[in-house]
């Protein structure tokens, strides 16, 4: 019987890794997208519009979408079953990177079907920046989109670190660090370009309301 668990755990595991490279490779283009946005919201938008051609087609949004749903069930269940075996800051730092991404993706996709579907908005630049310019939602929107990026960057970082685990102990170190440091720019970048640090930000009214 403990056989067949570990079997069935050993399954799930590779699933998990099998719908986080997709999601990845997604957020990645996602990321992509918002830092070509520093070079305004024409910019971005235009990325945005390209890269929409793909990710947009309904099977790839099918898939795409059913990745993220296993993942965060599939999260959520190594979050809490391991909770009484986890011993260490890295897989502390893995767990914890991990259901905050789970719970940033249960919301943003949510918010994001939500506004296509219901409100008929464009879900663009404007969709994702309109809370900054709504007090007091500035408070909300901009550690809940800097800590997903930094959560999904040390997320990888730490699944490099486990790939290492037979490495030399400065390589596993430098394989979560660099990820994680890179994150934190990268978050600090996107939440200041939501912000309007860079340039000038109108927000359409329907995006407001």
């Amino acid at each position: 019987c403990s056989g067949r668990k570990e079997r069935i755990a050993m399954s799930l595991r590779k699933l998990h890794r099998l719908s986080a490279a997709v999601i990845a490779a997604y957020a990645l283009v996602h990321i992509a997208n918002h830092l070509a946005g520093l070079n305004g919201v024409a910019t971005h938008i235009s990325f945005m519009h390209v890269a929409r051609a793909v990710y947009r087609n309904p099977l790839m949004e099918v898939c795409l979408l059913a990745a993220v749903a296993f993942q965060i069930c599939s999260g959520a269940t190594f979050v809490v079953r391991g909770r009484a075996r986890r011993h260490g800051f890295v897989p502390w730092l893995q767990a914890g990177s991990g259901a905050y991404l789970g719970l940033f993706f249960l919301i943003h996709v949510g918010a994001v079907m939500f506004g296509r579907a219901v409100l008929n908005l464009d879900t663009n630049f404007y969709f994702a920046a309109a809370g900054f310019y709504v007090p007091p939602f500035q408070f909300f929107f901009a550690p809940y989109y800097f800590l997903a990026v930094l959560a999904l960057f040390t997320h990888l970082g730490c699944a490099l670190y486990w790939r290492l685990q037979h490495e030399p102990r400065v390589a596993q170190v430098l394989a979560l660090a660099i990820p994680s440091i890179a994150g934190f720019f990268v978050a600090l970048l996107i939440v200041l370009a939501l912000a309007g640090v860079f340039y000038p930000v109108q927000i359409p009214a329907e995006y407001k309301a």
